[in-house]
């Protein structure tokens, strides 16, 4: 039967790096335009116990999301040995499109994924380039999409990227600000006629009747902002409680809809939106299979350094573990693996993986 196989990752992290001291020379305010009367530090500080982040990447002043998903294609076309004229779909998962420094206008007409073609030099007219907007999850959703194209015959090749410049649409004067940040990752995902390897399932779900605003566009929380400003705006309570009720339940369908033993697990590649919370939907998911504890090292992080760069944590966490890039670890052949993530609409996904032999 066809099989989807990742043959290649890349990613492209940014080299400027803000750390949170960056921000003690700031202000913060609330949703009402009040000014929390806390010293910096201790915002800084409380923010870090929660959140995990120490530190955040941020794109050169001249790149866009579409200069980021191009270096990181290229270095999945590599490590694939692919010629690139012969990918049938480039998707790429954004949320914001290309944001110029010192902007918060969003350009995505022509789509990102057309800008990557283009800035790859394909000529092909037959490798169709398209965007998907689909919150964080937004990575997984085109590689479930992909995956689809391919098993019904419709694609044999697929570059599959999820970029961000979430730094150039913050609100300076919200706490959330010092979450977000700037990134991106690729894979090529390939049809194989092999036994095992690849996707194996999938889920998605979606709930927006009373959950599609807890993440959107707002004004600044400063009293002096221009109104007609917009920036991205998250009911943070609201997306916790959320994310750590449905995300183990999912994650718990998918594997099980797979008839995958929990045991046989070997890493959850989880989207790094904020450390006790991926902490938490995971110790729940272990406990519906009423282990009390989830096994050492299920769980790369790279939180910590890289903060949340939205659809691209997951194929930049995949990609470096892939490559030995976080200790101790490690993908080994015949590996079954899960990637999950939850994000606006509120969106939630998860897809299981077997490495290749």
């Amino acid at each position: 039967m066809p099989r989807s196989i990742i043959t290649g990752t890349g990613c492209y992290i940014p080299p400027n790096i803000k750390s949170n001291r960056g921000f003690e020379s700031g202000e913060f305010y609330d949703e009402h335009q009040q000014r929390i009367d806390q010293p910096l530090g201790v915002i800084i500080e409380k923010f870090r116990q929660i959140t995990g982040i120490e530190e955040r990447r941020y794109a050169p002043d001249a790149f866009t999301t579409s200069d980021m998903a191009t270096f990181a294609a290229k270095q999945a076309i590599e490590e694939s040995g692919i010629d690139a004229e012969s990918i049938d779909q480039i998707i790429v998962a954004h949320n914001y499109g290309d944001v110029k420094k010192n902007s918060t206008q969003s350009d995505m007409v022509p789509s990102i994924a057309s800008r990557v073609k283009h800035l790859l030099g394909i000529r092909n007219p037959a490798c169709v380039p398209y965007d998907i907007l689909f919150g964080c999850p937004g990575w997984l959703q085109a590689l479930i999409q992909a995956d689809i194209f391919i098993k019904a015959g419709a694609a044999k090749r697929c570059l599959v990227i999820g970029a961000e410049t979430l730094s150039r649409v913050i609100d300076p004067f919200d706490r959330d600000s010092m979450l977000f940040s700037d990134g991106a990752g690729a894979c090529i995902l390939e049809y194989k006629a092999v036994e095992e390897g690849g996707i194996i399932g999938s889920l998605t779900r979606s709930d927006s009747l009373d959950e599609a605003f807890y993440i959107n566009f707002g004004e600044s929380y400063s009293p002096t902002a221009d109104t007609s400003t917009r920036f991205i705006k998250m009911r943070g309570r609201k997306v916790y409680e959320y994310a750590t009720r449905f995300v183990p339940e999912a994650m718990k369908e998918c594997l099980d809809k797979c008839n995958i033993p929990i045991h046989q697990l070997k890493k959850i590649f989880i989207h790094q939106a904020n450390e006790k919370m991926d902490e938490t939907i995971i110790k729940a998911f272990y406990k519906l299979y009423g282990i009390v504890e989830a096994p050492k090292d299920i769980m790369p992080m790279n939180i910590r350094w890289l903060g949340n760069s939205s659809v691209a944590t997951i194929p930049i966490l995949f990609d470096t573990v892939r490559k030995g890039g976080i200790a101790p670890h490690v993908l080994y052949p015949g590996d079954i693996i899960m990637f999950a993530s939850v994000g606006a609409g509120m969106n939630i996904n998860a897809i299981c993986y077997q490495e290749r032999e």
